[in-house]
């Protein structure tokens, strides 16, 4: 062999040539995305623990995958397509993934058998205190209502053609809870999990922006100047008692929000009962980054350009910040009303932290509260509606998961 045949033939075996043939533009465009979350992820700092793990495996798939000739890529969406075919021979296969995957291939086992969310939710719950919620059960009614954009947007899914397992994980966006999006999508419609993944991180990230105008719009600045009393303080067996008895009526009420429901409140009881402190310092930090690290990884490996160069991802975006504004405007109204029924005792802007993204959102609660009135100080009291917000979208992927699984 010659040194023009050698030449020719590395250039045949190498990555670069396929960017030149077939849809191996698309790859280059989806290396292109991935270099500007790295961006956002690393300059920005938009949700960085996650993005850049996302972003990465982004990178990585688009470099290595170019179709199932891909014999040395790192993530294989046919094997997938093949577990999830009833007609094939290996449906629901994991060890012919683990038998003929790639790195990420076997890494995503995690996502798709609801690992790593489960495994997220164990590390938010040692991570956070319920005293608020508890000492203050109105706030419940906060976190329900920021649920509406959830169903707002599974309505504008349908008209638009999704079909209902779609239109159910699209909707989920509008919790703002990364974890339970995943969770239902891998589920319902795992070859949407690219699009609403990035989505629902990236609406997460982007709070401090997308919050503060619908806040200002839907209150005046008399409710927004609105100080809260202080909260009682919340007793030990309270606390201790209070994830018991969540666990008990809430997986009793929709069985499918056991492994998210299940490890959040195990979590939050180890943090709590005073006897298991290696436990609960282990899941906050260790067992929490190391779930990070694959998850991210893993999740990013679905944005191969094959499934996510579309025009249905374009609409998953637009639907997803519906979703998530939507949310925010029913936790402002509810917070609104709340605001009316107790005479001006209840300011209204709490009513935007009912979304699930602790606790980001309490923040901005906080932040547009200093701004009316420099003495105000609702961090603690938003964060009843935060934390509730993590339940409740957890209840609503339980629903839409009773609905439409199988």
């Amino acid at each position: 062999m010659n040194i023009v045949e050698t030449l020719e033939k590395l250039w045949n075996d190498s990555g670069f040539q396929s960017f030149f043939v077939g849809d191996g533009w698309k790859n280059l465009v989806m290396i292109a995305i991935s270099c500007v979350l790295l961006y956002l992820g690393i300059v920005k700092k938009f949700e960085p623990l996650l993005l850049v793990g996302i972003a990465f495996g982004c990178l990585l798939v688009n470099l290595s995958y170019f179709g199932p000739e891909s014999t040395d890529a790192l993530y294989h969406p046919e094997l997938w397509s093949q577990f999830l075919d009833e007609s094939s021979e290996y449906y629901h296969s994991y060890g012919h993934v683990m038998a003929h995957g790639g790195l990420l291939d076997i890494l995503y086992i995690g996502v798709k058998a609801g690992i790593y969310p489960s495994l997220i939710f164990l590390g938010v719950g040692a991570m956070t205190d319920f005293g608020p919620l508890i000492a203050n059960p109105k706030s419940l009614l906060l976190g329900a209502a920021a649920q509406m954009g959830v169903f707002l947007a599974f309505f504008g899914a349908v008209c638009l053609g999704f079909t209902g397992n779609q239109a159910a994980s699209i909707g989920i966006i509008g919790g703002a809870d990364g974890p339970t999006a995943i969770f239902l999508t891998t589920r319902l419609a795992p070859e949407l999990l690219g699009p609403i993944a990035i989505a629902a991180y990236s609406y997460m990230a982007l709070i401090p922006m997308i919050q503060p105008p619908l806040m200002r719009l839907l209150t005046t600045e008399k409710e927004r100047q609105v100080k809260m009393e202080q909260n009682r303080n919340v007793t030990k067996t309270e606390k201790i008692i209070f994830p018991i008895i969540v666990a008990m009526f809430v997986i009793l009420l929709l069985p499918s929000t056991a492994p998210l429901v299940g490890c959040l409140m195990l979590g939050n009881l180890w943090r709590e009962c005073g006897v298991t402190e290696r436990l609960s310092d282990t899941v906050q930090n260790a067992l929490m980054n190391i779930v990070t690290v694959f998850l991210g990884i893993s999740v990013g490996a679905t944005t191969a350009a094959s499934s996510f160069l579309n025009i249905k991802t374009l609409m998953i975006i637009v639907l997803g910040l519906t979703a998530f504004a939507f949310s925010t405007i029913g936790g402002l109204l509810v917070g609104k009303l709340m605001y009316i029924l107790t005479g001006g005792k209840i300011n209204p802007l709490i009513g935007s932290a009912g979304v699930s993204a602790v606790p980001m959102a309490a923040r901005v609660s906080q932040m547009e509260g200093q701004k009316a009135n420099p003495s105000n100080f609702l961090l603690m009291h938003a964060m009843g509606p935060n934390v509730a917000g993590v339940i409740g979208s957890a209840i609503a992927a339980g629903f839409l998961l009773a609905v439409f699984g199988k």
